[in-house]
């Protein structure tokens, strides 16, 4: 696979910032692995796995995304 240009790169970088939010998680040591290593078991990314995570738990509660 060909290496990203730094003007392919910087436009990544503009979008991302336009369109996402990002956020910091802190988990315990080996946390992180044992947590994105059942996402993968399961079908899912990391970031896919929390952000369904966090979906569900609103919809249960009323409040869907």
């Amino acid at each position: 696979m060909p290496k990203a240009s730094k003007s392919q790169i910087a436009a990544t970088n503009r979008y991302n910032d336009k369109t996402y939010n990002t956020i910091s998680i802190r988990f315990k040591k080996g946390d992180f692995e044992i947590i994105k290593q059942y996402a993968t078991d399961n079908g899912e990314n990391f970031n896919g796995y929390i952000n369904r995570l966090i979906a569900e738990d609103m919809a249960k509660n009323g409040k869907p995304l």
